[in-house]
Order: structure tokens, then sequence, then C-alpha cells
């Protein structure tokens, strides 16, 4: 294990020379250009561990295999915080949120054995145990509501800040200041400088969520709450902090990097608040990606040391899976404390390429939490119907799939029911669906033929997503599918070299398929939209050969589309030209349990309702999936299993129609 960078009560400099050395401009702000301490009194090294999307993944247990797991969980990751803490004499540990859902036991204490007042969530029994300083609340977080939200976090142990979540005031009016929550708190924390004397450190930590909460979980939000931009939130609070002494300040920010162009209401503006007088440190989350370790490729990146325009910031993965560390070199100069150095790291449960255990579980977490997560495993284990095939995601993206088809099936099922009797029963239905287990992050869902039960379903469907279904033209719905289609790289047809398919940057539960209509991919011409549906090629079409009961689709015919709240309220092309939405109570994994247990037994089969376009010439297309996937490749389907790849996945390729031949994929 990587050795800290400033071992807790060790000189650094023994002699005002190599003082100087120290604290030369490291490009820190304006901090370090600060002139050095002559006298070297009060420097401390002060250790800063932070925790991001555990997804209430506090077991080391995968409830959709209901099985054991060394990859994930808090308890896991609890045993390096100690570690991490008995090598520092200083230490703050901090949340980044999307922390109460994500797997059957946040469903469970939120939906089935509910939270009650003055009851601690599982999550913060076990976060009890390991002392946080503090929290932010993530996007997830406002998946149950906010009644539950607000019974939850009445009873946890630490701090909850947010800065850019504001109560509505139903005026619209962008002066309206009342948080939700408070934006910031400050910590007194003594700590012992490098001769042993107590020393004070004010620590002001301010917090920030994606503003597009308001958007995905509009249902429950709308007329309660609004958001503003992270970084101007931030950056407003920032003097207020410092006149109430905070001599640091510690952002947590439950957005992703991000890049370098800054935008209003970005989604991901870690980068961004690198940028902001006064912030010392940031724990970033949200994305479910790594750093130090990605984003070396952006302007102001010190992957070695872990920084972000001198900023030290750290990504901790997500479920657990890794440890954030930030090592700070402080003194006090001038009666300030300044930040005179720092290193950033990532601490790994598990190691991927010899698939071992780097962390033993914690007993103190586990025993308490032991309660819910009998109970959770009691839960899902319930039956709910049979499948007559083996149902899994691993070619969600090379083909048509029936861990879609089912869900898009119950779904139509179930607004079918809902619009019975009403004026729009005459309006034909579509039904989207995405694969929400299909590579993002390396996992996959697998059911085998036979029994079907709750945590199948589960796997199914990892959110607990609410049915939605809006009103909208043909024309959208193309729209919808150009969005879609940006799941796929452009693939050039004249290239006889190996072209991969997936554009692993698009995330799979953006790529919806429609059923209820026919199309074609042609992966030849560049996307239309980019990851956030912004137009970037208006000329380009994707979609080719849209069809509804096997005719051209009439671009003015009025649909309506079955979906979830998440999308419904969103900002996809298509889906926001609609001209009615109805949000229904109903969790989609709902639906689907009804959908299943009426049917009794369920075909899997998927329809085969969109293809790739045919292609000019031959093309060497490949794609990454699970090796278990090599093992479920039906002859007809145009796919073969190549080889392992060097970061244990499976290697595919698709063989695509040729136009001239017309044959089909085989």
């Amino acid at each position: 294990m990587k050795k800290p960078l400033f071992q807790a009560g060790k000189r650094l400099a023994a002699t005002t020379m190599a003082l100087s050395v120290l604290a030369a401009p490291l490009s820190y702000h304006t901090v370090m250009a600060a002139k050095p301490d002559q006298t070297g009194k009060h420097e401390v090294s002060l250790r800063i561990l932070g925790t991001t999307d555990i997804h209430t993944n506090i077991y080391n247990y995968d409830y959709y295999k209901d099985a054991g797991t060394l990859e994930f969980g808090l308890a896991n990751t609890a045993t390096l915080i100690k570690e991490a803490r008995a090598e520092a004499k200083n230490t703050l540990l901090f949340d980044n949120g999307d922390l109460i859902q994500g797997n059957p036991l946040g469903d469970y204490k939120a939906r089935v054995d509910k939270l009650e007042e003055g009851e601690l969530h599982p999550v913060f029994q076990a976060m009890k145990q390991l002392d946080y300083d503090a929290a932010t609340v993530g996007n997830h977080e406002f998946n149950y509501g906010l009644e539950f939200l607000d019974e939850v976090l009445d009873d946890a142990p630490m701090p909850y800040v947010s800065a850019n979540v504001f109560k509505d005031d139903h005026d619209n009016d962008p002066s309206n200041d009342e948080h939700y929550f408070k934006p910031y708190t400050i910590l007194k924390k003594k700590v012992v400088d490098d001769r042993g004397k107590t020393q004070v450190i004010k620590v002001g930590v301010i917090g920030a969520v994606a503003p597009q909460i308001t958007q995905w979980d509009k249902a429950h939000l709308a007329g309660k709450v609004t958001t503003k931009d992270i970084v101007k939130s931030v950056e407003a609070q920032i003097p207020k902090m410092k006149e109430e002494g905070a001599d640091l300040i510690i952002a947590l920010a439950h957005t992703g990097i991000g890049d370098e162009k800054v935008s209003e209401m970005e989604e991901n503006a870690a980068y961004d608040l690198t940028k902001i007088e006064g912030i010392d440190a940031i724990i970033s989350g949200h994305s479910h990606s790594t750093f130090p370790g990605n984003y070396g490729n952006l302007p102001g990146v010190d992957t070695e040391k872990g920084t972000i325009n001198g900023v030290p910031v750290v990504m901790a993965g997500s479920w657990g899976s890794h440890l954030g560390v930030i090592d700070l070199k402080i003194a006090k100069e001038k009666g300030k404390w300044l930040v005179k150095d720092s290193e950033s790291e990532l601490r790994a449960i598990y190691d991927k390429t010899t698939k071992t255990s780097l962390a033993e579980p914690d007993t103190e977490v586990l025993e308490a939490v032991k309660e819910a997560h009998e109970e959770t495993i009691k839960y899902i284990r319930q039956p709910v119907g049979t499948t007559t095939a083996d149902i899994h995601s691993y070619f969600a993206l090379a083909q048509d799939d029936p861990s879609i088809q089912i869900v898009t099936n119950a779904q139509k099922w179930y607004v079918e029911k809902k619009v019975k009797g009403t004026s729009d029963e005459n309006l034909p239905i579509l039904s989207a669906g995405a694969p929400f287990k299909a590579g993002f992050g390396g996992d996959y869902t697998y059911i085998p033929a036979g029994t079907i039960a709750i945590k199948n379903v589960a796997d199914l469907y990892l959110y607990p997503n609410t049915v939605a279904a809006i009103k909208i033209t043909g024309a959208d719905v193309k729209e919808w599918l150009e969005m879609s289609a940006g799941q796929f790289n452009q693939i050039d047809p004249t290239s006889a070299k190996e072209q991969p398919l997936i554009n692993s940057s698009y995330p799979t539960y953006n790529y919806d398929v429609i059923d209820g209509v026919t199309y074609e991919i042609d992966v030849t011409v560049p996307a239309k939209y980019d990851r956030n549906g912004n137009l970037v090629h208006g000329e380009a079409n994707r979609i080719k050969n849209l069809q509804y009961n096997g005719q051209p689709i009439d671009l003015e015919q009025e649909f309506l589309v079955a979906t979830n709240n998440y999308r419904a309220g969103g900002n996809f092309p298509g889906v926001r030209n609609q001209t009615a939405v109805e949000m229904y109570p109903d969790e989609n994994r709902q639906a689907i349990i009804d959908y299943i247990q009426e049917q009794q037994t369920i075909d899997p089969s998927a329809d085969e309702n969109w293809t790739f376009a045919p292609v000019t010439k031959e093309v060497k297309v490949v794609f990454e999936s699970s090796l278990n996937a090599q093992n479920t490749i039906s002859p007809k389907s145009g796919i073969k299993f190549i080889g392992e790849t060097a970061n244990g996945s499976g290697k595919y390729s698709l063989k695509l129609l040729v136009a001239e031949s017309q044959l089909i994929l085989k």
C-alpha cells in the first residue's frame, strides 16, 4: 500500500533552506506564493478521507447474485479507513452522497420495512461506527421523496451540507436564497502539530449536488425545491465561511469532474470548482469514476500528485470500491493557516488484476447492519414467476435484447390499464427501456431459466423509478432514437481495421430502445447529438426505416410512450417536446413484478424490432462484454468470441449486413 506523503509528527524540513524549498510556488491559487514562516512553527499534517456513491452497499454482499463479494461494500472500506487513520495523527472523514439508494437493502428500508420516526437508517448504523465528520447529499438521495429523506437525515450522526438546493418559493425568483439544507458547516478540529502541540483549525465544509435532481425526480421535487448552478452557489458561500473563521475549506461535490468548458447548471462541475479561490480540497463523485487515475488528458491535471489546477481532488469510485485519501501539509504564517503542499491517492478494496481482496470486512460494521441485511435477503428471495429461458444483458448493445423486452412489455401493460376509459385510450402506446447493466461499471444482468425472484427483477431494473407516460409525435420518437444512437461510435465502411462499436463514454442507461416501432441504426454516419443532448451534427440521421405497424411512421401522429419519471422529467431530444405527461405512483420494478405475476410464466425472447442498417462493405466491428457471454451466443446472431482482453473482459466481433449481398446477420 502506498505510504502517505506526510507522516504525522515528522519534520519535513530541518533547516530554513529546506523549508524555503518546500514552500516554493506550486500554483496552488495564491497560497503557494506565500512567504515561508522562518520559525517553522505550527506545521501540521492533515489527512482527509472520503467515500462516495456507496449506494447502500454496506455489507460485502451482492443482493442481485445473492452471494458474497470481494469487490464492494463499505464494511471493507471501513478497514481501509481505520488503517489510514492509524497512519496519521490528524484525520477527517467525509461522505459525498448517493448513500441511501442503490440496492435492495435501500429499497427494503424505503418501501417494505419503512423507516420509522427516530429509527436510525442502516447506512448510519454502519457509519456511526466510523465517526464521519460531515456529508453531503447525492442526486439519488431524492429518489424516495423528500419526506423519506428528511426522516433519514433527522437522525444522521454527522452534519449534512448542500449549497445549491433551495426551497421553492413558487415565484421563480432567482434571488431566492432559502437553502433546503445548511450550505456549509465549520468544524473546530483539534490537531497535533509536528512539535506535538495541540492546535485548533477551523475547517469549513461545503456541499453541492448535480442540479438536475429537479428534472430526474420531478415527481418528488416539483413545487418543493429548486436548484442553482454548483459553481456559483459554492463561490457565493466562500466569503461567508471565511468571515466565520474557516482556515481551510473542503468541498463535498456530488458532481463528476467534467471538462474545462464552463457551462451554466453543469451536471459535472468539479473541474470548475478547482478554479474557485479559497477551496483547499475537493471530494468528487457522482460519475462512479476514479481520480487520481482517470482524467489525465485534461489541462492542469497532475495524476502523480492527484491535483487539478493545483487543488487536491479525489473521486473514490462507487459502492465502497475505494477510499479517497488527501494529505495536506499546512503551516501557520502571519496568523493564517496555509496549504503548503498536498498529495491525493485512492486505496482499493479489491485488485481486479489478481482478483484478490485488499481489505477484509470490518466486523463492527457488519454487526451494526446484520439485522437489516438478513431481512433484505429474505425479501429478495421471494418468487414472482418463472421464465422459460435465460435472461441476460450481455449483448444488449449489439442486438435487441430480452432484458429490455421484459421491461418494455411490463410498462406497456401497465400504461394500457391506466389509460383505459380515458381520452387517450385509443392512442398507440410505445414503450422505452434501457439496459441498466450492460457493461457500465463492468456489470451485466444474468437470470437463469426457472424461477424469477424479487432479486432478479431488481437486477433487471436497478433504480426506484416510477412509471410515466408522455405524449409526443412520430417526429419526436425519431429524435429520441437519434439521441439513443449516440451509444455507438461512427464506423468507417472503407476501413479494414478493427473498429470498436460501443462509445464507452455514453452511459448505457441512456441507450433507450423504443418498442412498438421498428427501425435500423446506421452507424456509418456521425451521432446527431452528444451525450448531453446537444445537437452536434444537425444533418446526420442514424435512424433509418422507422416504421409503425409496417408503414413509415407518420411524423405528425401522436403516441403515448411508457417510460420512467427520470426520462419523462429530463431533457432528452424528442422527450423535451412532450405535449402531456402523466407521472404514476408505482415503481417500474413493481410494474414488472405485477406483470410477471399475472403472466405467471414469461417468454423472454426479444422481438428484434431494431437492427443495424446495412453497410457498403464488410467491416471488422468489435465490442467488449463479459467473458461469460461466450456461452450464450446464438449461431444466427452474427456475434463471435475473439478472446480475453487485458482488463479481463471478453472481446467479440459483430458481423453486419452488407448492402450489396442483402444478407441478414449470420
